[in-house]
């Protein structure tokens, strides 16, 4: 029997950041974990698709150099070292997220699976654990959707993709949602065919002016895409596969990469036993993380609330602020961003304009910058995007939405304006260096007021001040 101030089940990102904060804080803490220590974002998700779309990128390079002067050449893609890359990146990772790593902490990790036989009891193995405060951070898996055939061709996921050492000649894609197109762009640039198969529209939770113009570009790359489709059945040919459609048509592929989803991690825990309600969208928790159940917590995507790394690692500071210091810790979703890490990204961050005008009608402003209206990206002949912020009346900000080269980065600026509750007159008085993309916060914000500055009113003052004496 082990008996620790705090047990966790899932070695993810979630789980990780509690069991390092809550030992370095002198708990006495047990981690167990049935699979492999870092969860999907190392071994299967965030980590090797960067890796995997940077490897693409340098390809791309090689074809894109004749705006600058530069022949370009079609590129020698030698897709196993590729792959080689993308473990390297993984294996330079891994010791963060190690067994070895975390037991110098002073956590004992079990590599056993979990389940409840009590409210505060769980079975791992041989061990019996009990504890005051359980924390659930089993993650999600990726869902295959009910399409007659599937599940009888061979497939990828995102869990297994990355374990293929074979250039796909044609590979086809089931959904068009941002894993979908990161992977349909870097193999299109690694030089393989690439369909993809959405049953409604790509990208379809972003904001449509801005997810046009990533699906533009992936289409000049000659990515194939295919929206409001719907695959009748899949079926196995001699050189792979094949995907019917409904009325009709057929298209052939020699491999398939089903992205239409992903479902929060629950089998084998017996959260009936700990009286831990949960349905298909994952563990029910309230704005503090915790279940129907007052000693267990379930973060990060095993929730069913937000399925980024970042916010299981904030879901875990929040756990550690509320359940440990007993201080107000509440989930607040108008704070969360997102980016999709194609070329150009596609990030947002609070209220995109169809959710802000649903919600406030027309008492919002939507404030709009062109990366073609900023220098630096005309420097480095990357035109093509927006920043789109949304305001309302008074000046505050409630949202904004970022198309083009860097916005991952480029969104921050617009997630500490929401989480600082900034107005926007402070992100139009900042004063960024130049030549960057960062101007384009400035340049966006300071658009709220140019109607004002620049009106009749403003106009006729400042021809009255200027009659007046030098002051």
């Amino acid at each position: 029997m082990l008996t620790p101030d705090v047990c966790i089940v899932g070695g993810g990102s979630a789980g990780l950041v509690v069991a390092a904060g809550a030992a370095q804080l002198g708990l006495d803490v047990v981690l167990i974990e049935r699979g492999l220590m870092g969860g999907d974002c190392l071994n299967y998700g965030c980590v090797p698709s960067k890796a995997l779309i940077a490897a693409a990128r340098a390809a791309q390079a090689q074809r894109s150099g004749a705006i600058f002067g530069i022949a370009p050449v079609e590129p020698t893609v030698d897709f196993g070292k590729v792959m080689d890359h993308v473990a390297g990146v993984i294996a330079s990772i891994a010791p963060n997220d190690s067994v070895e790593r975390f037991e110098k902490l002073g956590v004992r990790v079990l590599r056993e699976e979990a389940r409840f036989t009590g409210r505060t009891e769980l079975q791992a193995g041989g061990h019996r654990i009990r504890s005051k405060r359980i924390v659930l951070a089993t993650g999600s898996r990726p869902t295959l959707p009910p399409v007659p055939g599937l599940a009888d061709v061979p497939h990828f996921t995102n869990e297994t993709i990355f374990a293929n050492r074979v250039l796909p000649s044609h590979l086809l894609v089931l959904g068009g949602g941002p894993i979908g197109l990161e992977m349909a762009q870097a193999f299109r640039r690694l030089g393989a065919r690439v369909t993809v198969l959405e049953a409604a529209t790509c990208l379809a939770k972003d904001d449509s002016e801005l997810s046009a113009i990533v699906v533009a570009r992936l289409r000049g790359e000659g990515v194939t895409l295919h929206e409001k489709t719907k695959v009748a059945r899949i079926e196995r040919t001699a050189g792979g596969i094949a995907a019917v459609l409904e009325p009709g048509g057929r298209i052939e592929g020699s491999h398939l990469l089903v992205a239409t989803g992903r479902v929060p991690t629950v089998d084998g825990l017996d959260l009936e036993k700990a009286g831990v309600a949960h349905d298909k969208r994952g563990i029910t928790v309230d704005e503090s993380l915790r279940t129907s159940n007052r000693n267990v917590w379930a973060i990060g995507d095993c929730n069913g609330r937000y399925a980024f790394t970042h916010m299981a690692g904030h879901e875990a500071s929040l756990f550690i602020r509320g359940a440990l210091f007993r201080a107000p810790a509440r989930l607040d979703p108008g704070i969360v961003p997102w980016a999709t890490y194609t070329d150009p990204e596609l990030a947002q961050v609070g209220l995109n304009e169809r959710d802000a005008r649903a919600r406030y009608g027309d008492a919002v402003k939507v404030l709009r910058w062109t990366f073609a209206d900023n220098e630096r990206a005309q420097t480095e002949r990357e035109t093509d995007g927006l920043v789109k912020v949304i305001a309302d009346r008074r000046g505050r900000v409630l949202g904004a939405g970022i198309a083009g080269p860097h916005a991952g980065e480029l969104i921050q600026s617009w997630c500490l304006a929401l989480s600082g509750r900034l107005r926007i007159s402070t992100l139009a008085s900042f004063v960024p260096p130049y030549p960057t993309l960062g101007e384009t916060a400035k340049r966006a914000a300071g658009s709220y007021y140019t109607e004002t500055l620049f009106g009749p009113r403003t106009r006729l003052l400042v021809r009255f001040l200027a009659r007046l004496p030098v002051w």
